[in-house]
């Protein structure tokens, strides 16, 4: 429900503050006559095969986005993109429009607890970890209060900056933070004001999980000695830098264990591990289970 208020109520907002009426919505599902959210709340909405001269579709959609597979649906979505039709989401709906192939030309994001699944399941797109994206015809989010952000620069982009500032203030929102913030900003923040370097050298970790590089590849792409590394994660993270890269990786296969049906060995490969033996035992040297283990007990859990 965050990211669809925020996406509903910014645009109300706008006809509000600007005394005129900037946007009209609708709401469509597939086939329904209502859409229940998660904690309960049923939204009304018309079949999305009803959508008629439309600018723009958002696509809010549920964790198991992952798993949409509705034919028609995907048909529909490169119909509109035919058609010209602005597409974009606020939340998981990122891994529909990559199943429809809309998201191939552009870079696009989505909530960080889902973008290894996103990467491996599409390895050809440009997947980020800032908070929002905004392409030509496209525009992805992160989700949660990110969406906020991207409306307001959307909104921005098509009626000034003094609109959207209204916005943000009413809100009490004391900036609109930009596409190239990252995500996880609140683990990082110590590190802008403390260590900025050391931001690049994890943005470098990230975007190398499948085949890791070495410390002094990552010092070399960062422009610095391999002992200044060291020193930086040491005082702001009380770790080395391998027992961090380690960790990353581990994150990595964990999101890919719980979400996706791959084997424990390709999971393994994906996350940069020579062998599974080892990657066994680092993940249950960090999460207190087997990848197996782990995977059978959260299955457990959802059927109970």
């Amino acid at each position: 429900m965050i990211p669809f208020s925020c996406a509903v109520e910014t645009l109300r907002t706008a006809n509000r503050l600007s005394e005129s009426c900037l946007f009209e919505w609708q709401f469509f599902s597939i086939n329904r006559s209502s859409v229940e959210s998660n904690i309960g709340i049923s939204i009304p909405t018309l079949p999305l095969s009803d959508a008629r001269d439309l600018e723009t579709l958002i696509i809010c959609a549920s964790e198991d986005a992952q798993h949409f597979d509705d034919t028609a649906t995907i048909n529909q979505l490169k119909k509109f993109d035919k058609q010209g039709v602005n597409l974009g989401t606020v939340s998981w709906g990122g891994f529909i429009l990559a199943r429809a192939g809309l998201l191939d030309q552009c870079r696009s994001t989505i909530h960080w607890e889902n973008i290894p699944m996103l990467k491996e399941a599409y390895p050809q797109l440009d997947v980020t970890f800032t908070l929002y994206e905004i392409d030509e015809k496209r525009f992805t989010c992160s989700g949660g209060t990110a969406t906020l952000d991207m409306m307001l620069k959307l909104i921005e982009n098509q009626h000034g900056r003094c609109l959207a500032q209204k916005i943000s203030q009413y809100y009490h929102h004391d900036r609109i933070r930009s596409g190239i913030d990252s995500q996880q900003m609140a683990g990082r923040l110590d590190l802008a004001m403390n260590a900025p370097i050391l931001i690049d050298v994890i943005n470098v970790m990230e975007a190398n999980i499948e085949v890791p590089l070495s410390l002094n590849n990552i010092a070399k792409k960062c422009n610095l000695s391999l002992r200044q590394i060291e020193r930086l994660f040491h005082k702001h993270r009380n770790r080395t830098p391998s027992q961090f890269y380690l960790a990353l990786r581990l994150s990595h296969a964990k999101q890919l264990i719980l979400n996706t049906n791959r084997s424990v060995i390709d999971i393994s490969i994906a996350s940069g591990f020579e062998t599974q033996s080892y990657f066994s035992y680092s993940y249950h040297k960090l999460f207190g289970s087997t990848p197996r283990g782990h995977r059978t007990k959260v299955a457990t859990e959802l059927q109970n």
